[in-house]
């Protein structure tokens, strides 16, 4: 795992802002992509960027620490003003610098985004307070949004109960790149929020219609982690799937947690465990999964 990775995860985890000085040392790696697309690397989620001369939009912006460089690196690309910027879920390391590209930038996300920004929420055992008003989406949608720029249609759609209840994957239709947010990553288990309206069905579901309907040349930008391939994500879909069924049929024999964990049910799986999230942490991401967890916000059908 890549240091910046695991800075990433480790922020990713608490939701915190860490001290100035750990950002200090960041840098942010600019990656093309394909057609008009690039893709920044820094601390924190994967940002996605359309250029042309109608301007800029962005997928996710990280840290607010890291507005300044991540604008830098912009500017490395274009000269163009960044126009929009779309989210695709609420998390602090995905729309940390909202506040300061709002100045400039329309801000669009799924509702339940902005709810939960507004609102707070509790987010791996920490409290997240309400975002200010200032890193607030001011647009909002349910289902899906088009931003039509550059000669790029740019769709973000929505995809319930995944990662959270407002996972947006985005796609850029005329340079066949999909941003994946979080529903994707490359660090092992994923970190799925139950607390937001998360499942692994959900993610389940999200991955598998991408590999179902995408076209096999189509470049995959993972929430966290090296540009991707559909194919890539298809051992990912396994495991998920994997996973989850043997789990529950441990629990249809009327296995408990514990011994879930001391019996070793994902047996098997080791090259997914990882620091951020542990075999142990995903056995218990899966349980409570099938058994107490319920979203919050209305989803729609």
């Amino acid at each position: 795992m890549k240091t910046c990775v695991g800075v990433a995860l480790l922020l990713c985890a608490s939701l915190l802002v860490a001290q100035d000085d750990n950002f200090d040392k960041v840098q942010i790696k600019v990656h093309p992509v394909a057609g008009s697309v690039y893709m920044l690397e820094g601390a924190g989620g994967n940002i996605g960027v359309s250029v042309g001369d109608d301007g800029i939009v962005i997928v996710d912006d990280e840290f607010a620490p890291l507005a300044p460089k991540i604008k830098a690196a912009l500017k490395g690309i274009s000269d163009r003003p960044v126009r929009f910027v779309l989210n695709t879920h609420w998390h602090g390391d995905h729309v940390g610098g909202n506040a300061q590209f709002s100045t400039e930038s329309t801000i669009i996300a799924q509702e339940n985004v902005r709810e939960r920004m507004k609102n707070g929420s509790d987010v791996a055992g920490r409290k997240v307070p309400p975002a200010a008003k200032e890193a607030l989406p001011i647009i909002t949608f349910n289902d899906r949004a088009t931003v039509h720029l550059n000669g790029e249609d740019i769709r973000a759609v929505h995809f319930p109960a995944g990662h959270t209840d407002g996972d947006s994957i985005i796609y850029f239709t005329k340079s066949k790149v999909v941003h994946m947010g979080d529903d994707f990553v490359r660090y092992g288990f994923p970190f799925v929020d139950l607390q937001s309206g998360g499942s692994v069905e959900g993610m389940i579901a999200a991955v598998d219609k991408i590999i179902a309907t995408f076209p096999g040349d189509t470049k995959v930008i993972p929430g966290h982690g090296d540009l991707s391939t559909v194919a890539d994500m298809k051992p990912y879909s396994d495991m998920l799937r994997e996973t989850l069924g043997k789990v529950q049929a441990a629990m249809k024999s009327g296995k408990t947690l514990d011994q879930l964990k001391q019996e070793k049910v994902l047996a098997g799986y080791e090259k997914w465990n990882g620091d951020f999230i542990s075999t142990d942490k995903w056995i218990e991401t899966l349980y409570h999964d099938l058994t107490d967890h319920k979203g919050e916000y209305v989803k729609h059908n």
